[in-house]
């Protein structure tokens, strides 16, 4: 018998498309992701939907643009109803797993309204984002919140405290043993209180292969989402990788005093946050980068841990493997610090698919420069198991069609949104909660960023690949801002709304006359004119 087909879809959290190996960072060495890279394709144009974690997860994992599934900031509830790559597996047989962060808010009046009990088995898996939680942990457990399994995991092995994930796992300790927490930057460059082996990284790298080993017990398929916590702040590591890097390793900062001088509003805001300004300072990149980069060598260690256990379990053949990150870091690039804008270390993201099929053999080890959005993995998996995409619902495109060598019919433009109305910045701009909107249409050469209430920005990443001059004012580039208009306009005006009613179900109505057959006679002048109509139609 043939063996299922599963996959394994890797995330990590604030990951940069260009903090790899493969994608050309002359010092930071990732060989285990770069031996995905050769063995599938690497997307070199991907981009997310909303360069924030939740709402850029919520796209994700619903396939669908964030105008369309509402979840616009973290925390913001996914609201009951709304489709997601949990409920199109579940239709066609395959299990839905997360194994760490996603970022997902329960819609809990909407559970609430009706009378679905959130512990209850569709509770759950509404609450869940459709996964099936074999450990989640959103990463970030200041005191006085819920606590993670993880904490009683560092208690059982020794490391006691009110908040062991905070002072043991994300803090650091001075020449004196003194602690020095791990969520201020000045303390970045200090080593975590834990060895490695204690770390979150190895710990849910673990949970994933225990998942792996009982779902050897199962026959159904599995989607796994191994969804990594780091390099994510809080920026600390724990040793060897703690000591790894130095600022000799890091790359040259990008920013320039004119893109700070001649800021844009929206722009000029965001530079003003507290955590821009902190990462703009002198000595902030030399403390946290080195370790940025330390996090990011322990995960691909971990990968190369992972990929062993898969061979020897026998998996590689028949497993899709997926690389990526929910969005970038600016790390004082631009004169930011976050991410929150569209600059391409912000809102581009690394994405690696290694398909196992013979049919993606000639592509292997390839880079695919199309326009690519976070939204199209969910169809790329539903299409990877067999299952035609919904399309009336889905609103990315499978990759498949690239991964096994044709050249589709594709997008033009990529496009992102941010919803700023919960930050400081709509204060800085007296913007009005309904007006805190930004889009992104980027058409692999001009970037194109409509700020409702002022002027657009705008990119030529031909001639400025780093995005330090801004456009938009140019009476030159007035046809480029008007088509990318268009094109957003285009966008918004049809969204993949109909998602009671598929379309082959619309196309049939018209197609077979369903209303006359149905009996219902609009219109109709007389008999000849009736009897002409079922003649037609075959009635």
């Amino acid at each position: 018998m043939e063996k299922p087909k599963n996959v394994l879809w890797i995330m990590c959290d604030q990951l940069r498309y260009d903090y790899l190996g493969c994608s050309g960072h002359p010092t930071l060495k990732t060989p285990n992701i770069d031996a995905l890279a050769a063995r599938g394709v690497r997307f070199s144009n991907a981009y997310v939907q909303s360069p924030i974690c939740g709402p850029s997860r919520m796209s994700f994992y619903t396939g669908r643009y964030m105008r369309s599934h509402g979840s616009h900031w973290n925390g913001w509830p996914l609201r009951v109803g709304e489709p997601t790559l949990g409920d199109h597996l579940k239709q066609i047989g395959v299990r839905n797993v997360l194994v760490g962060k996603t970022h997902m808010a329960a819609d809990v009046e909407g559970l609430k309204q009706l009378g679905i009990p959130p512990d209850s088995i569709i509770g759950v898996h509404v609450s869940q984002c459709g996964f099936e939680p074999y450990e989640r942990d959103d990463g970030l457990h200041p005191t006085g919140k819920p606590r993670p399994r993880y904490d009683a995991y560092l208690r059982e092995h020794g490391y006691e405290a009110e908040n062991p994930w905070e002072h043991w796992a994300n803090s650091g300790a001075d020449d004196d043993g003194d602690l020095q927490n791990g969520w201020l930057l000045v303390h970045a460059d200090k080593a975590a209180r834990i060895p490695d082996e204690h770390s979150e990284t190895p710990y849910m790298t673990r949970r994933a292969m225990d998942f792996i080993t009982e779902a050897a017990d199962d026959p159904r398929p599995w989607c796994l989402h191994l969804s990594y916590i780091k390099p994510h702040w809080p920026y600390i590591a724990p040793e060897p990788y703690a000591s790894m890097y130095s600022p000799a390793d890091m790359i040259p900062v990008v920013r320039s005093e004119q893109e700070r001088q001649e800021a844009h509003p929206v722009f000029a805001a965001y530079m003003n946050m507290r955590y821009s300004r902190n990462m703009a300072r002198d000595g902030a990149r030399e403390k946290v980068i080195p370790t940025y980069m330390g996090l990011i060598k322990q995960i691909d260690d971990q990968l190369g841990v992972l990929m062993k256990f898969l061979e020897e379990k026998n998996l590689l053949d028949s497993t899709m493997i997926v690389f990526t990150s929910d969005h970038g870091d600016y790390l004082g690039d631009h004169w930011m610090g976050e991410k929150d804008l569209f600059h391409d270390c912000s809102a581009k993201v690394p994405l690696i698919v290694v398909d196992p099929s013979r049919e993606a053999d000639a592509t292997r080890g390839s880079v695919n420069d199309a326009l690519v959005e976070a939204i199209d993995l969910a169809p790329t998996f539903v299409d990877y198991f067999g299952a035609p995409p919904p399309r009336h619902i889905l609103e990315g495109r499978s990759l498949l069609p690239w991964l096994r060598g044709e050249t589709p019919a594709w997008r033009k433009v990529a496009l992102s949104e941010y919803d700023y109305s919960m930050q400081d910045v709509r204060l800085m701009l007296g913007q009005p909660i309904e007006r805190c909107r930004l889009f992104m249409v980027f058409d692999g050469r001009w970037k194109m960023v409509h700020a409702s209430g002022f002027r657009p920005m705008l990119y030529d990443l031909r001639s400025d690949p780093d995005e330090l001059i801004d456009r938009g004012t140019d009476p030159e580039c007035a046809e480029v801002i008007a088509r990318l208009q268009a094109e957003l306009f285009d966008w918004a005006l049809h969204p993949n709304n109909h998602i009671t009613t598929p379309n082959a179900k619309i196309a049939a109505y018209a197609d077979n006359q369903l209303q006359v057959k149905n009996g219902v006679l609009i219109g109709i002048w007389d008999e000849t004119e009736l009897a002409a109509i079922y003649k037609r139609i075959g009635i």
